[in-house]
């Protein structure tokens, strides 16, 4: 897990002027008729607002319950008896988040038996997985986990309504539609609505609902709609929340006796296991290979990619057996969980070469013969096209 996937919570300050360019002609006032009755804001002053909350310092001080349900039409996954990013992508899970500050966040995945725990205080946190009784001591660098993201689909690491509607409201330019729907309740408190509809034809997705707090403009809830669907493929939303300040001890933690204490340092390159130099050499091969094709809503990511690229990433996590943190999150078997999505993979084939095709309600991939991996939230005829340009 990484520091930036949790407290990364802010609605950016920028978000508002640049969609402020995207809003049309059409209605945009939020409907006041019927319960709850909130004031009148247009998209523009909402966006403004959710920015101004941040720019005082952040989101304000909050606990609570975030449910998030996936309905993504992917098979049945790999079960590790174990909560992970990638156990996230079907079914509902619920996470508990306890929110201080920046440096203050507690995050806690709770499974039927056991529970897995992240909990972050100033430049140190913790990491304790009920399952294997670990603790990991963590003290996290400058800068730790901070990427950059190509697509704009909810990511297996995006627990919380604050990650996902950042990851949306981020990406919000020309090629997006927003407009203001009838104000709703979630988890008892009054929101206003945004709906972000893509422009291009292209797009899987048919719009995004945002609900922001009525009082404190924090997103309280995000529900991503497939094209032809009427529920929605992906949403994350509070069943539970309170804005007042989490006890102290929330975000405090001593092992338990007898549990196995590690430590780790996020940012350095020798926390990736053995052969760190290799491992991060790799990784900036990736990163530098990696480029982005289309534009908006319809834009496609490729990296280098092949089935054995999955066969040495077990191998390594074999060998570096010791190492149970894995700052990327997950306990998945990689070439278990490939197995078992490429059994719902059609082989198709073009100018462009040949490859597998995946897809899901959301997300198209297309893994090609000449070790190429395509993805977008985009038609399998626009993701195939992708694949032509070299």
């Amino acid at each position: 897990m990484r520091r930036g996937t949790f407290v990364r919570w802010g609605v950016p300050i920028a978000a508002a002027a640049v969609i402020g360019a995207a809003i049309g002609a059409g209605p945009v006032i939020a409907a006041v008729s019927g319960e709850p009755t909130l004031p009148e804001r247009s998209a523009q002053q909402l966006l403004a607002d959710a920015a101004a909350a941040t720019s005082k310092g952040g989101i304000p001080p909050m606990s609570g319950t975030v449910q998030q349900t996936a309905s993504l039409g992917l098979p049945a996954l790999p079960a590790t008896g174990e909560a992970s990013p990638l156990s996230l992508l079907s079914g509902s899970h619920e996470v508990k988040v306890w929110y201080g500050a920046e440096d203050k966040v507690r995050v806690a995945m709770p499974t039927q038996l056991n529970e897995t725990n992240l909990i972050v205080n100033g430049g140190q946190a913790w990491y304790w997985e009920s399952a294997s009784n670990t603790a990991t001591k963590l003290t996290i660098k400058q800068g730790a986990g901070e990427q950059q993201h190509a697509l704009r689909t909810p990511q297996p690491t995006d627990l919380t309504p604050q990650q996902v509607a950042e990851r949306m409201l981020t990406g919000v330019d020309e090629h997006t539609a927003v407009r203001v729907i009838n104000t709703a309740e979630v988890a008892g408190r009054p929101v206003y609505q945004l709906v972000l509809s893509p422009k291009d034809a292209g797009s899987l997705v048919q719009e995004v609902r945002i609900a922001l707090d009525g009082e404190t403009y924090v997103p309280l809830q995000v529900q991503v709609f497939a094209k032809g669907s009427a529920e929605p493929a992906f949403q994350v939303g509070f069943t539970q929340v309170t804005f007042t300040p989490p006890a102290a001890e929330n975000f405090t933690f001593t092992p338990p006796p007898g549990a196995k204490v590690e430590e780790k340092t996020l940012g350095e390159e020798r926390d990736f296991g053995k052969n760190a130099e290799e491992k991060a050499e790799k990784a900036k091969d990736v990163a530098g290979d990696l480029k982005v094709v289309g534009e908006g809503w319809a834009s496609v990511a490729v990296v280098p990619f092949s089935l054995s690229d999955l066969t040495a990433q077990q191998a390594e996590t074999s060998e570096d057996s010791g190492d149970r943190f894995d700052p990327d999150g997950g306990d998945v078997d990689p070439s278990a969980l490939a197995d078992t999505v490429l059994k719902s993979a059609t082989p198709v084939s073009g100018t462009w070469g040949s490859g597998k095709l995946i897809k899901t309600k959301l997300v198209t991939a297309l893994l090609t013969d000449d070790g190429r991996l395509l993805v977008g939230a985009v038609t399998p005829e626009e993701i195939t096209k992708a694949a032509g340009i070299k």
